[in-house]
């Protein structure tokens, strides 16, 4: 346990001192929230990545692969795939191009210059809505720290999701966006050493991978994608409606500000390409690693090295199990055993820190400076920036003080919030030239409402309204846009120039 302690330790020392690090290369808050676009695409791909996978992926993928098998872990990860790709394929150059020609800072700020509103009506609808959904998803971010020292070490879970929080504050509010995306990057490595490290012990664990496979065919409905398996030894349909649910996951991507602020930070956007090509490969096998670890962490359970997990929120602690399992096999073990955990905490501080510097631009930049015309020197606003990010992480410690409080219902209910409401909106802005102002207001409400009123009000009635919130709202915000922009006048000549110009920045090599 030593030797596991003396590892985060000093994980958690080397993101504090990149902070430090990259804290000297932020001269105005352009670099703060946006590295100065001067990201490289090794760093843009991976820390784009890390920043979206977030605990998901080493507990939630596993977890889910142990109790049901393969059809929901499997259709969740070619939505999530898919998305991944496309997002880069569609948005990513574009996005990187149009957002520089405009001088956008934050998704807020190109949704309002895009559209050349003078009222900035939607530059405060877009803040808000990053403010609403990403407090709390950084609250949930803050608890899964707490709640891992808690079950690692048996510390309170306050005291450690309270050190855990300030160490996030820390790097990002010293380093800001630069400090984020290194500390990114270093933690889809660590996340990556995690998951080869737990398949080669787990593997060699359960016998060699023939043992594996035997096991999983003799579970029923474990290895087909149609059927769920069932704790009782059972399986149930896994139909049409389930699989389309399951898909839509792909399609809040779209509307992620915590990935597409990578994508306008990039230094070259002719490297996207690279990038792209980086990232698809690193989300396809490391979600294909990570839902065999549950296949692996089950045949362990059916020869009694690891006790049974029979709920959801057993399940999500495969990986811990397989840790511990290992940490009984001497020292050097341990340092593994001990990389394991960290790569937990970095799934959790990548998307954390993102989050924190998403939602303090909108405060800032876009609510303070941009809604209120608050003036302010460069000074004063990177020391504004630093104290509203301290602001939002004391509000999100408030919300992550219930340790009971459900960590992937309110991931969830964010990433449909975001996809639902920035995701068409951001698609229109992109590619259609007739999109104006008003559709992107009608969007943006259509689509957080229905948020709203799918998941509290329809969903929970079930059947064939048993679909994730986010497929239903994505389609309504889309068709707002679109009719209510052919219903309003044009855009402006200004916009219309904006736009043919940056299609043929985008045209050019």
């Amino acid at each position: 346990m030593t030797v596991i302690i003396i590892t985060i330790v000093a994980y958690l020392a080397l993101m504090v001192i990149i902070g430090v690090i990259f804290s000297r290369k932020n001269n105005d808050v352009g670099d703060f929230y946006l590295g100065g676009r001067k990201l490289g695409p090794i760093v843009t791909a991976m820390s784009a990545e890390a920043s979206d996978m977030s605990s998901y992926l080493l507990m939630g993928l596993p977890g889910l692969a142990y109790l049901c098998g393969c059809a929901e872990v499997g259709w969740t990860a070619i939505g999530l795939a898919v998305g991944t790709y496309l997002n880069w394929l569609i948005v990513a150059r574009r996005l990187r191009v149009y957002s520089h020609r405009i001088n956008a800072i934050t998704i807020p700020d190109f949704f309002s210059k895009r559209y050349g509103e003078n009222k900035n009506v939607i530059l405060g609808i877009s803040a808000l809505i990053i403010l609403v959904f990403f407090i709390p998803y950084t609250a949930s971010g803050f608890s899964a720290c707490g709640k891992l020292f808690e079950q690692l070490f048996g510390w309170d879970y306050h005291l450690a999701m309270i050190i855990s929080a300030l160490i996030i504050i820390l790097y990002t509010s010293i380093g800001g966006f630069l400090a984020a995306s290194t500390t990114d990057l270093i933690q889809s490595i660590v996340m990556t050493t995690a998951l080869i490290v737990v398949l080669i012990f787990g593997v060699s664990s359960a016998g060699g991978i023939d043992n594996v496979i035997e096991n999983a065919k003799g579970l029923n409905g474990y290895l087909t994608l149609f059927e769920n398996h069932n704790g009782d030894g059972s399986a149930s349909p896994f139909g049409f409606l389930d699989i389309i649910s399951t898909l839509a996951w792909g399609l809040g991507y779209f509307g992620m500000p915590h990935i597409l602020l990578r994508f306008m930070a990039i230094g070259d956007h002719n490297k996207i390409k690279t990038s792209r090509r980086i990232a698809t490969v690193w989300v396809v096998l490391s979600m294909g690693v990570a839902a065999f670890i549950g296949i692996i962490a089950n045949t362990l359970t059916s020869q009694g090295s690891i006790e049974a997990l029979t709920t959801s929120s057993e399940s999500e602690t495969a990986i811990i199990k397989l840790a511990f399992l290992m940490n009984d096999n001497g020292a050097l073990m341990a340092v593994f055993a001990g990389l394991i955990f960290a790569g937990i905490l970095a799934c959790t501080m990548s998307t954390a820190d993102s989050q924190l510097l998403a939602a303090s631009s909108s405060m800032s930049e876009n609510i303070l400076k941009g809604v209120f015309k608050l003036k302010l020197s460069e000074r004063a606003s990177m020391l504004v920036a630093r104290l509203v990010l301290f602001v939002i992480a004391l509000v999100a410690i408030i919300i992550a003080w219930d340790k009971d409080s459900s960590i992937f219902g309110v991931v969830s209910f964010a990433w449909a919030g975001f996809g639902a409401t920035f995701g068409p909106i951001m698609l229109l802005a992109l590619l259609w030239k007739r999109s104006n102002k008003y559709g992107a207001i009608a969007g943006l409400l259509g689509g957080g409402i229905v948020i709203f009123v799918w998941k509290f009000v329809v969903r929970p009635l079930g059947g064939a309204f048993n679909i994730y919130e986010l497929l239903p709202a994505f389609v309504v915000a889309l068709i707002a846009d679109i009719v209510v922009s052919l219903v309003t006048k044009a855009p402006d000549k200004k916009v219309t120039e904006d736009f043919d110009g940056y299609l043929a920045d985008v045209k050019e090599k």
